[in-house]
């Protein structure tokens, strides 16, 4: 039933607009990896990473860095680990994070396992700088924190509330500076660093906000239990996007002139000028999380599998823009 209403969501979506014939389709670029990809980032266009899980061969979690040319896999060291999470920087480094409160850090050709102040996941991360950086997770459910780097340790930030720590979990960070950050997380909770306060503005469902994206003009949350949700705040509050009965949404990305979410049974949807609407799926697996390269009019990714429950597997990477000319070794 969950998979029907699934799709008639699609459908509904795709009805209301979606990329024109002349637009780029999006295409597979990896399919039926032996774990899940559960993140991707990128620099630029050639200069892309994607990360996902272990799937316990003694292979280690999925690394993956796209040069523009060829895919290159990468051996981070880390055995029975899952990476849910890539973010970096255009002259490095870039940072991995996952399972285990595993925090890694790749610059000069070289992976730096970082102390961390605890071992639940950490599901998300985004940074203004290399030694301005957010991570943030739980255990599906419990200890929900957040973390902060200053380029030589981490440490717990302050304020994450209470309910939070003990019953929530934290999922996505990002931000558009060093002083406007948003966190998203479990019951509908968003908390906001406005650089002296975390300000708890929550949006009213009871469903998990899985990301939160954001540029400029506004910040976008997504998530859902059994339908999809999707907010939007340009600085005034949070307010619905989105119809209500389509698939779950479970990530979000923003750049400064383009907007995609994914979600379920592979639903992308982009935003155009004044809604959101569905483009045409190329894959059935379900989407985890989307990137956006930086240029303007940059191509995207998106990456997922099945994540849900272990062990992870099918992995699937797709990409809509220029042609990609390899895949994945």
């Amino acid at each position: 039933m969950r998979l029907a209403r699934c799709i008639l969501g699609i459908a509904m979506l795709a009805a209301c607009g979606g990329g024109g014939t002349d637009e780029p389709a999006w295409v597979v670029v990896a399919e039926a990896q032996p774990s899940a990809l559960l993140s991707v980032w990128s620099a630029s266009a050639t200069d892309v990473w994607v990360v996902g899980g272990d799937p316990r061969d003694g292979t280690g979690p999925i690394v993956e860095h796209y040069d523009g040319t060829a895919w290159t896999k990468l051996d981070s060291g880390q055995r029975n680990v899952d990476l849910w999470w890539v973010t970096g920087f255009a002259n490095g480094p870039v940072f991995m994070s996952g399972s285990n409160g595993t925090i890694l850090r790749y610059q000069n050709g070289a992976f730096e396992k970082l102390t961390t102040p605890g071992n639940l996941i950490v599901f998300g991360m985004w940074g203004a700088a290399p030694n301005d950086v957010w991570a943030v997770g739980g255990n599906f459910g419990g200890g929900g924190f957040a973390w902060r780097f200053d380029g030589n340790a981490w440490t717990v930030f302050p304020g994450v509330p209470a309910d939070v720590t003990s019953q929530g979990t934290c999922f996505k960070v990002n931000g558009r500076s060093t002083d406007n950050v948003w966190i998203s997380g479990t019951n509908g909770l968003t908390l906001h660093w406005n650089g002296t306060l975390l300000e708890r503005t929550d949006v009213p469902v009871e469903a998990s906000l899985l990301s939160v994206a954001g540029n400029a003009v506004r910040f976008v949350t997504v998530g859902g239990a059994f339908d999809g949700v999707l907010y939007e705040n340009e600085g005034s509050g949070w307010h619905s996007a989105l119809p209500s009965g389509g698939p779950r949404l479970t990530g979000v990305a923003v750049s400064d002139d383009q907007y995609v979410t994914v979600g379920e049974v592979g639903a992308v949807l982009r935003r155009g000028s004044t809604s959101w609407a569905s483009d045409k799926h190329v894959t059935d697996q379900n989407l985890h999380a989307a990137w956006i390269d930086p240029a303007t009019g940059g191509g995207m990714w998106a990456v997922g599998g099945h994540f849900d429950t272990p062990p992870m597997r099918d992995g699937v990477l797709i990409h809509r823009g220029d042609p990609i000319p390899a895949s994945f070794p």
